[in-house]
């Protein structure tokens, strides 16, 4: 595949895939405030609590969604068919035995639920409802199997387009009928019905543009054990992840209480879909990634890096920026005083997301080379100091001591051990220069903020039009000074060569 191919097809990725998580915003927040004046804060509680358990289920996948997608990259680029829908075959019993066992495992949590839910009010009909979040998780198996080959033939535009679609009206009509009855059930079941019709009608788009994963093809034992051989890595590589990210609403419902959770999660809500945006703008790029690390040299990879790292810095220090001076004011704002969370816990989060941002340029190469062999044992050890350092700190500090784990656990492990071995194996450089670039990129975020904390936020906006106002200023302050700070920094350099060449060319 050509530069000019992997270029058109990542920015038509990141368009479309962009377009659908704007979507999903407008209407997340449409339907959050409408969820909670008609449920209120306790159902909010139980739906961010059923999220993580579920989530904790998917651990039955065993990263076999990466490894499918991984191991797609080599045989469309050769155009090897027959070992496409050899792959698709065996993925498909893979995945019909993960819904099978995610099913029961689920059901068998059914009676524990009353240990993780401490509400001083119960709810009636607690189990009927985790079962319908069950059915909405058992879903996406069914029909994964065949939509990876779009996403690792760098058309995962076309997913977006349609979960675009299938999302918008699944958000209009759980707001709608929940407006009409006031019934949580209800509102479920029309989720549970929109997730099916999407993973089905996504299922049928892939077989119609790649009609030959519909053969029924063998793969060789030789090549099913090599998949199982980079399965392991991946599969502790999901088990870090989950314990990581989805035992939090767990924790707070069990050491604090399950309402802590409904008002954690309205931040979380926010912080989650603005992550999304951004992953969406770089995960965009992992099958063309893939693409050229298969065909290009360690130089030309490097290159490719730096243009991405520089994108991350400047948008972690505007989303911080963002975050830190008005997360505050829209809470208040958008539900009420009563809703706005200590600011010790807003600097955890905040911390979190920083963490999470700068480093998805290593992730994405991560996904794209698979270096999972040699990185599965830390990310295992981060997620054992995370759910120690967790419990520990969520019985002395509640929220804040759960969610401060994780950027303590983070620092302590793979933020620095991962570049040391992007850098040593596939770019045959020093490390030192990325972390250089990312001590400079804190130190200015750091002045930055210190800045606009003794000017802007000096301001309290009491109505959406002063708040707009003050959001407009934040924002122009930041990125003038982001982009005059990084104007000469050589991934943006780069950027513009390639924006230049591109230009010439036309």
């Amino acid at each position: 595949m050509s530069n000019e191919s992997r270029t058109k097809n990542s920015i038509k990725n990141i368009i479309f895939s962009f377009g659908y998580q704007i979507l999903v915003l407008i209407l997340g927040f449409v339907n959050r405030t409408i969820f909670i004046n008609i449920l209120g804060v306790n159902y909010l509680g139980i739906s961010g609590l059923f999220s993580d358990i579920l989530t904790m289920l998917s651990l039955a996948d065993l990263g076999f969604s990466v490894a499918l997608t991984y191991s797609m990259y080599r045989p469309l680029a050769e155009h090897d068919y027959k070992c496409l829908a050899g792959l698709t075959n065996l993925y498909k019993k893979v995945y019909r035995i993960i819904a099978i066992a995610v099913t029961i495992i689920g059901l068998s949590l059914v009676p524990f639920l009353k240990y993780l839910v401490h509400l001083s009010r119960p709810i009636p009909h607690l189990q009927w409802y985790y079962i319908l979040f069950l059915a909405n998780t058992v879903a996406s198996y069914l029909v994964v199997y065949k939509t990876s080959i779009l996403t690792a033939d760098q058309k995962d535009y076309i997913l977006s387009k349609y979960r675009g679609i299938f999302s918008f009206f699944q958000t209009v009509f759980m707001t709608l009928f929940l407006w009409l009855t006031h019934n949580y059930t209800v509102y479920l079941c029309v989720q549970v019905f929109f997730t099916y019709a999407v993973n089905f009608y996504c299922s049928h788009i892939a077989e119609k543009t790649y009609p030959f994963i519909k053969e029924k093809v063998e793969l060789s034992f030789s090549e099913v054990k090599e998949i199982f051989r980079n399965l392991y890595s991946v599969f502790l590589y999901k088990i870090s992840g989950v314990l990581l990210n989805a035992t939090d609403n767990t924790l707070i419902s069990v050491l604090v209480n399950t309402s802590m959770v409904g008002y954690y999660s309205n931040y979380s809500m926010i912080i989650t879909n603005v992550t999304n945006l951004i992953n969406t703008l770089f995960y965009s790029l992992t099958a063309s990634l893939g693409n050229l690390i298969v065909k290009e040299k360690a130089e030309r990879r490097y290159h490719v890096f730096q243009m991405i790292q520089s994108v991350s810095v400047i948008l972690s220090t505007i989303c911080i920026c963002g975050f830190t001076f008005l997360i505050q004011d829209f809470i208040r704002l958008w539900l009420g005083k009563q809703f706005v969370l200590d600011n010790v816990i807003l600097i955890t989060i905040i911390s979190n997301f920083y963490l999470g941002i700068i480093l998805l340029p290593v992730w994405v190469y991560r996904e794209a080379t698979g270096f999972y062999q040699q990185t599965k044992y830390i990310m295992i050890l981060t997620a054992i100091i995370n759910l120690g350092l967790s419990i520990w700190w969520g019985i002395m500090w509640g929220v804040a001591g759960i969610i401060g784990a994780s950027v303590v656990a983070r620092l302590l492990t793979y933020v620095w051990y991962e570049p040391v071995l992007l850098f040593k194996e596939y770019f045959g450089k020093s490390s030192w220069i990325y972390f250089k670039g990312i001590l400079e990129s804190i130190i200015f975020t750091l002045f930055l903020m210190l800045a606009e904390a003794l000017s802007i936020n000096r301001f309290t906006p009491h109505s959406w039009t002063q708040f707009f106002l003050k959001a407009i200023v934040v924002g122009l302050m930041t990125v003038i000074l982001v982009l005059l700070f990084y104007a000469q920094s050589p991934g943006l350099q780069l950027i513009k060569n390639k924006f230049k060449k591109e230009r010439e060319q036309i």
